[in-house]
Protein backbone atom coordinates (compact mmCIF):
# COMPACT_ATOMS: atom_id res chain seq x y z
CA UNK A 1 0.00 0.00 0.00
CA UNK A 2 1.55 3.94 -0.96
CA UNK A 3 2.98 5.51 2.01
CA UNK A 4 0.34 8.48 1.27
CA UNK A 5 -2.35 6.43 2.91
CA UNK A 6 -0.88 6.57 6.25
CA UNK A 7 -1.69 10.32 5.89
CA UNK A 8 -4.49 10.07 4.45
CA UNK A 9 -6.24 6.72 6.28
CA UNK A 10 -7.21 3.72 4.59
CA UNK A 11 -9.57 4.03 1.60
CA UNK A 12 -13.42 2.72 2.16
CA UNK A 13 -15.17 0.81 0.03
CA UNK A 14 -18.46 0.72 -0.39
CA UNK A 15 -21.06 -1.50 -2.71
CA UNK A 16 -24.79 -0.16 -3.56
CA UNK A 17 -27.31 -1.69 -5.45
CA UNK A 18 -28.76 0.04 -8.43
CA UNK A 19 -32.16 -1.75 -7.37
CA UNK A 20 -33.17 -3.26 -4.20
CA UNK A 21 -33.19 -6.75 -4.26
CA UNK A 22 -31.25 -6.87 -7.36
CA UNK A 23 -27.68 -8.14 -7.05
CA UNK A 24 -26.79 -8.47 -10.59
CA UNK A 25 -26.26 -4.87 -11.25
CA UNK A 26 -24.17 -2.50 -8.35
CA UNK A 27 -22.36 0.86 -8.01
CA UNK A 28 -19.39 0.70 -6.34
CA UNK A 29 -17.26 3.74 -4.71
CA UNK A 30 -13.45 3.44 -3.65
CA UNK A 31 -12.03 6.83 -2.14
CA UNK A 32 -9.61 8.34 -0.82
CA UNK A 33 -6.75 7.07 -3.56
CA UNK A 34 -3.73 8.32 -3.88
CA UNK A 35 -2.97 11.01 -7.61
CA UNK A 36 -3.69 8.39 -10.77
CA UNK A 37 -4.53 5.37 -8.73
CA UNK A 38 -8.23 6.09 -9.73
CA UNK A 39 -7.16 5.46 -13.29
CA UNK A 40 -5.05 2.36 -12.47
CA UNK A 41 -7.23 0.52 -10.28
CA UNK A 42 -10.22 1.13 -12.33
CA UNK A 43 -9.18 0.49 -16.50
CA UNK A 44 -7.15 -2.91 -14.71
CA UNK A 45 -10.61 -4.31 -12.44
CA UNK A 46 -12.83 -3.44 -16.32
CA UNK A 47 -10.34 -5.36 -18.45
CA UNK A 48 -10.22 -8.48 -16.29
CA UNK A 49 -14.01 -7.82 -15.44
CA UNK A 50 -14.83 -8.22 -19.06
CA UNK A 51 -12.52 -10.76 -20.25
CA UNK A 52 -11.39 -12.94 -17.77
CA UNK A 53 -14.71 -13.99 -15.41
CA UNK A 54 -16.17 -17.37 -16.45
CA UNK A 55 -19.50 -17.90 -17.85
CA UNK A 56 -21.87 -20.39 -19.84
CA UNK A 57 -22.15 -20.61 -23.69
CA UNK A 58 -23.77 -22.78 -26.10
CA UNK A 59 -20.67 -23.62 -28.55
CA UNK A 60 -22.14 -26.15 -31.33
CA UNK A 61 -25.79 -26.87 -32.07
CA UNK A 62 -26.86 -30.58 -34.12
CA UNK A 63 -30.24 -30.14 -35.95
CA UNK A 64 -31.56 -33.57 -37.54
CA UNK A 65 -31.48 -33.15 -41.11
CA UNK A 66 -29.41 -29.85 -41.42
CA UNK A 67 -25.62 -30.03 -42.57
CA UNK A 68 -25.08 -26.25 -42.01
CA UNK A 69 -26.13 -22.52 -41.02
CA UNK A 70 -26.68 -21.61 -44.20
CA UNK A 71 -30.04 -23.79 -45.26
CA UNK A 72 -33.79 -23.71 -44.24
CA UNK A 73 -36.09 -26.02 -42.04
CA UNK A 74 -39.22 -26.72 -43.11
CA UNK A 75 -42.18 -25.45 -41.08
CA UNK A 76 -39.76 -23.15 -39.15
CA UNK A 77 -40.03 -19.28 -39.97
CA UNK A 78 -36.44 -18.80 -39.22
CA UNK A 79 -33.59 -19.59 -40.34
CA UNK A 80 -30.57 -22.03 -39.37
CA UNK A 81 -28.58 -18.97 -39.18
CA UNK A 82 -31.00 -16.72 -37.50
CA UNK A 83 -31.85 -19.89 -35.25
CA UNK A 84 -28.45 -20.29 -34.16
CA UNK A 85 -27.82 -16.42 -33.39
CA UNK A 86 -30.95 -16.13 -30.91
CA UNK A 87 -28.58 -19.21 -29.20
CA UNK A 88 -26.17 -17.09 -28.67
CA UNK A 89 -28.49 -14.84 -26.58
CA UNK A 90 -28.68 -17.49 -24.03
CA UNK A 91 -27.83 -16.87 -20.18
CA UNK A 92 -27.02 -19.60 -18.36
CA UNK A 93 -25.50 -20.53 -14.51
CA UNK A 94 -23.62 -23.42 -15.17
CA UNK A 95 -22.01 -25.18 -11.68
CA UNK A 96 -19.54 -27.86 -13.45
CA UNK A 97 -16.81 -26.87 -15.95
CA UNK A 98 -18.06 -30.61 -17.86
CA UNK A 99 -19.91 -29.59 -21.66
CA UNK A 100 -23.32 -30.44 -21.28
CA UNK A 101 -25.75 -31.19 -24.30
CA UNK A 102 -29.18 -30.08 -24.02
CA UNK A 103 -32.47 -31.31 -26.02
CA UNK A 104 -35.21 -29.63 -27.98
CA UNK A 105 -37.98 -31.44 -29.54
CA UNK A 106 -40.90 -29.66 -30.51
CA UNK A 107 -43.86 -30.54 -32.83
CA UNK A 108 -46.51 -28.26 -33.71
CA UNK A 109 -47.69 -24.29 -34.28
CA UNK A 110 -46.00 -22.51 -31.37
CA UNK A 111 -43.08 -20.44 -30.47
CA UNK A 112 -40.22 -21.95 -29.12
CA UNK A 113 -38.57 -20.15 -26.23
CA UNK A 114 -35.61 -21.66 -23.79
CA UNK A 115 -37.83 -22.09 -21.33
CA UNK A 116 -38.57 -25.46 -23.36
CA UNK A 117 -35.45 -26.36 -23.71
CA UNK A 118 -34.43 -29.64 -21.29
CA UNK A 119 -31.48 -29.14 -18.91
CA UNK A 120 -30.20 -30.62 -16.13
CA UNK A 121 -29.87 -29.96 -12.50
CA UNK A 122 -26.20 -28.41 -13.64
CA UNK A 123 -27.41 -25.73 -15.47
CA UNK A 124 -29.49 -22.91 -15.15
CA UNK A 125 -31.25 -20.64 -18.08
CA UNK A 126 -30.86 -17.16 -16.66
CA UNK A 127 -33.16 -15.95 -19.35
CA UNK A 128 -36.20 -18.49 -20.07
CA UNK A 129 -38.28 -16.04 -21.85
CA UNK A 130 -35.48 -15.48 -25.34
CA UNK A 131 -37.15 -16.70 -28.30
CA UNK A 132 -35.77 -19.47 -30.17
CA UNK A 133 -37.48 -20.18 -33.01
CA UNK A 134 -41.31 -20.40 -34.38
CA UNK A 135 -42.71 -23.93 -35.40
CA UNK A 136 -45.82 -23.72 -38.05
CA UNK A 137 -48.76 -26.32 -38.05
CA UNK A 138 -47.45 -30.46 -38.54
CA UNK A 139 -43.97 -28.95 -38.05
CA UNK A 140 -41.44 -30.47 -36.01
CA UNK A 141 -37.79 -29.90 -34.87
CA UNK A 142 -35.16 -32.08 -33.26
CA UNK A 143 -31.84 -30.36 -32.01
CA UNK A 144 -28.96 -31.01 -29.65
CA UNK A 145 -27.26 -28.44 -27.75
CA UNK A 146 -23.85 -28.06 -26.60
CA UNK A 147 -23.07 -26.16 -23.54
CA UNK A 148 -19.76 -25.51 -21.99
CA UNK A 149 -18.00 -23.71 -19.46
CA UNK A 150 -15.18 -21.14 -20.18
CA UNK A 151 -13.62 -17.33 -20.13
CA UNK A 152 -13.57 -14.91 -22.90
CA UNK A 153 -14.31 -15.24 -26.32
CA UNK A 154 -14.26 -18.12 -28.68
CA UNK A 155 -15.07 -18.16 -32.41
CA UNK A 156 -16.61 -20.40 -34.33
CA UNK A 157 -13.95 -20.82 -37.09
CA UNK A 158 -11.27 -21.80 -34.93
CA UNK A 159 -12.99 -24.68 -32.97
CA UNK A 160 -14.57 -25.72 -36.77
CA UNK A 161 -10.82 -25.96 -38.28
CA UNK A 162 -9.91 -28.63 -35.09
CA UNK A 163 -12.85 -30.22 -34.54
CA UNK A 164 -14.43 -30.26 -38.03
CA UNK A 165 -17.23 -32.69 -36.81
CA UNK A 166 -20.16 -33.27 -39.86
CA UNK A 167 -23.57 -31.78 -39.09
CA UNK A 168 -22.29 -29.69 -36.52
CA UNK A 169 -22.48 -26.67 -36.46
CA UNK A 170 -20.30 -23.96 -34.05
CA UNK A 171 -21.81 -21.12 -32.76
CA UNK A 172 -19.18 -17.95 -31.61
CA UNK A 173 -19.22 -18.35 -27.63
CA UNK A 174 -19.39 -15.23 -25.72
CA UNK A 175 -18.53 -16.72 -21.74
CA UNK A 176 -18.49 -13.48 -20.40
CA UNK A 177 -21.44 -12.87 -18.15
CA UNK A 178 -20.16 -9.20 -17.41
CA UNK A 179 -22.84 -7.46 -19.40
CA UNK A 180 -21.16 -3.69 -18.24
CA UNK A 181 -18.27 -2.24 -17.09
CA UNK A 182 -17.87 1.52 -16.64
CA UNK A 183 -15.84 4.14 -14.25
CA UNK A 184 -15.09 7.48 -13.12
CA UNK A 185 -12.70 8.94 -11.38
CA UNK A 186 -13.55 12.40 -9.71
CA UNK A 187 -11.73 14.22 -7.24
CA UNK A 188 -11.51 13.24 -3.28
CA UNK A 189 -10.30 15.51 -0.60
CA UNK A 190 -8.79 14.53 3.00
CA UNK A 191 -8.20 17.66 5.41
CA UNK A 192 -5.82 19.81 3.27
CA UNK A 193 -4.98 17.39 0.27
CA UNK A 194 -7.42 17.91 -2.69
CA UNK A 195 -5.00 16.00 -5.07
CA UNK A 196 -6.66 13.21 -4.12
CA UNK A 197 -9.07 10.59 -6.25
CA UNK A 198 -12.69 8.22 -6.32
CA UNK A 199 -12.77 5.79 -7.89
CA UNK A 200 -16.95 4.93 -8.81
CA UNK A 201 -17.55 1.60 -11.07
CA UNK A 202 -20.48 0.53 -12.42
CA UNK A 203 -20.75 -3.21 -13.20
CA UNK A 204 -23.37 -5.32 -14.17
CA UNK A 205 -23.61 -8.85 -14.91
CA UNK A 206 -26.20 -11.21 -16.18
CA UNK A 207 -26.84 -13.22 -13.01
CA UNK A 208 -24.86 -16.20 -13.41
CA UNK A 209 -22.58 -14.08 -10.20
CA UNK A 210 -23.58 -11.09 -8.42
CA UNK A 211 -21.80 -7.69 -9.31
CA UNK A 212 -20.13 -7.72 -6.02
CA UNK A 213 -19.05 -11.45 -6.76
CA UNK A 214 -16.98 -10.59 -9.95
CA UNK A 215 -15.74 -7.49 -8.72
CA UNK A 216 -14.18 -10.00 -6.05
CA UNK A 217 -13.42 -12.67 -8.45
CA UNK A 218 -11.29 -9.62 -10.36
CA UNK A 219 -9.80 -8.14 -7.80
CA UNK A 220 -8.25 -11.60 -6.24
CA UNK A 221 -7.01 -12.96 -10.06
CA UNK A 222 -5.18 -9.59 -10.34
CA UNK A 223 -3.79 -10.39 -6.88
CA UNK A 224 -2.61 -13.33 -8.07
CA UNK A 225 -0.77 -12.47 -10.94
CA UNK A 226 0.90 -9.38 -8.89
CA UNK A 227 1.79 -11.85 -6.05
CA UNK A 228 3.71 -13.93 -8.70
CA UNK A 229 5.65 -10.92 -9.87
CA UNK A 230 6.20 -10.07 -6.29
CA UNK A 231 9.53 -10.94 -4.35
CA UNK A 232 9.93 -12.57 -1.02
CA UNK A 233 13.17 -10.22 -0.65
CA UNK A 234 13.83 -7.19 1.19
CA UNK A 235 11.35 -4.32 -0.08
CA UNK A 236 12.94 -1.76 -2.87
CA UNK A 237 12.85 1.26 -0.57
CA UNK A 238 10.85 0.39 2.11
CA UNK A 239 10.13 3.56 3.53
CA UNK A 240 7.70 4.65 0.68
CA UNK A 241 5.74 1.87 1.12
CA UNK A 242 3.46 1.43 3.90
CA UNK A 243 2.67 -1.12 6.11
CA UNK A 244 -1.06 -2.45 5.84
CA UNK A 245 -1.55 -3.58 9.55
CA UNK A 246 -0.18 -0.34 10.88
CA UNK A 247 -1.87 2.02 8.79
CA UNK A 248 -5.40 -0.03 9.49
CA UNK A 249 -4.50 -0.09 13.50
CA UNK A 250 -4.18 3.25 12.95
CA UNK A 251 -7.22 3.60 11.14
CA UNK A 252 -9.07 2.05 13.65
CA UNK A 253 -7.52 3.60 16.73
CA UNK A 254 -8.76 7.27 14.87
CA UNK A 255 -12.18 5.43 14.37
CA UNK A 256 -12.36 5.06 18.47
CA UNK A 257 -11.66 8.21 19.74
CA UNK A 258 -13.48 10.28 16.57
CA UNK A 259 -16.31 11.94 18.85
CA UNK A 260 -19.40 11.26 18.12
CA UNK A 261 -21.42 13.69 15.66
CA UNK A 262 -24.87 14.44 17.02
CA UNK A 263 -27.71 14.22 14.44
CA UNK A 264 -29.37 17.20 12.53
CA UNK A 265 -32.54 16.82 10.89
CA UNK A 266 -33.61 20.40 9.73
CA UNK A 267 -36.89 21.17 11.86
CA UNK A 268 -38.43 22.46 8.34
CA UNK A 269 -39.82 19.14 7.35
CA UNK A 270 -42.38 18.71 10.73
CA UNK A 271 -44.21 21.48 8.18
CA UNK A 272 -44.76 23.82 11.22
CA UNK A 273 -47.00 27.19 10.29
CA UNK A 274 -45.06 30.07 9.33
CA UNK A 275 -45.44 31.93 12.78
CA UNK A 276 -44.52 28.72 14.90
CA UNK A 277 -41.69 27.95 12.63
CA UNK A 278 -40.24 31.36 12.58
CA UNK A 279 -40.16 31.90 16.85
CA UNK A 280 -38.36 28.61 16.91
CA UNK A 281 -35.65 29.72 14.27
CA UNK A 282 -35.39 33.24 16.01
CA UNK A 283 -35.09 31.31 19.18
CA UNK A 284 -32.12 28.95 17.69
CA UNK A 285 -33.91 25.94 17.16
CA UNK A 286 -33.39 24.76 14.24
CA UNK A 287 -33.12 20.79 14.26
CA UNK A 288 -35.92 18.45 15.83
CA UNK A 289 -32.76 17.20 17.63
CA UNK A 290 -32.65 20.23 19.67
CA UNK A 291 -36.86 21.16 19.96
CA UNK A 292 -37.01 17.74 21.83
CA UNK A 293 -34.81 18.68 24.46
CA UNK A 294 -36.53 21.71 24.74
CA UNK A 295 -39.23 21.63 27.78
CA UNK A 296 -42.92 23.43 27.44
CA UNK A 297 -41.56 26.23 30.04
CA UNK A 298 -38.69 26.79 27.68
CA UNK A 299 -41.11 27.09 24.36
CA UNK A 300 -43.63 29.71 26.00
CA UNK A 301 -40.46 32.01 27.56
CA UNK A 302 -39.93 32.34 23.32
CA UNK A 303 -40.89 35.66 22.01
CA UNK A 304 -43.89 35.46 20.01
CA UNK A 305 -44.39 31.63 20.99
CA UNK A 306 -47.55 31.63 22.47
CA UNK A 307 -50.46 28.56 23.60
CA UNK A 308 -51.83 27.77 20.06
CA UNK A 309 -47.97 27.25 19.06
CA UNK A 310 -47.34 25.17 21.52
CA UNK A 311 -50.22 22.79 21.22
CA UNK A 312 -48.95 22.81 17.27
CA UNK A 313 -45.87 21.50 18.49
CA UNK A 314 -46.73 18.89 20.76
CA UNK A 315 -49.44 17.26 18.09
CA UNK A 316 -46.77 17.55 15.06
CA UNK A 317 -44.09 16.16 17.31
CA UNK A 318 -46.47 13.30 18.90
CA UNK A 319 -47.72 12.00 15.28
CA UNK A 320 -44.06 11.35 14.76
CA UNK A 321 -43.54 9.49 18.09
CA UNK A 322 -41.78 12.33 20.00
CA UNK A 323 -42.23 14.14 22.96
CA UNK A 324 -40.93 17.58 24.31
CA UNK A 325 -38.25 17.58 27.18
CA UNK A 326 -40.07 16.61 30.72
CA UNK A 327 -39.53 19.88 32.95
CA UNK A 328 -37.48 17.55 35.66
CA UNK A 329 -34.70 17.12 33.32
CA UNK A 330 -32.01 19.47 33.06
CA UNK A 331 -31.00 20.51 29.54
Amino acid sequence: MHIIQEEIGLPTFTVAPVKKGDDRHAIFVIAPLPPGYGMTLGNSLRRVLLSSLPGGAVTSVRIAGVQHEYTTLKGVRESVLDVTLNFKQLQFRKHSKDPEIIMLQAKGAAVITAADLKVSSDLEILNPDLPILTLEKGASIDMQITVEKGVGYSAASERNKKQNEPGLIYVDAVYSPVMKVRFDVDAARVGQRTDLEKLTMDVETNGSLSAEDAVQFASQLLQSYFVYFGSEKKPVEPDFVADFSRVSAAHVDDAAHAPVKESYTPIEILNFSPRTLNALINAGVGSIEQLTKCTEATLSNFRGFGAKALDEVKKTLGDRGLKLADENVEI
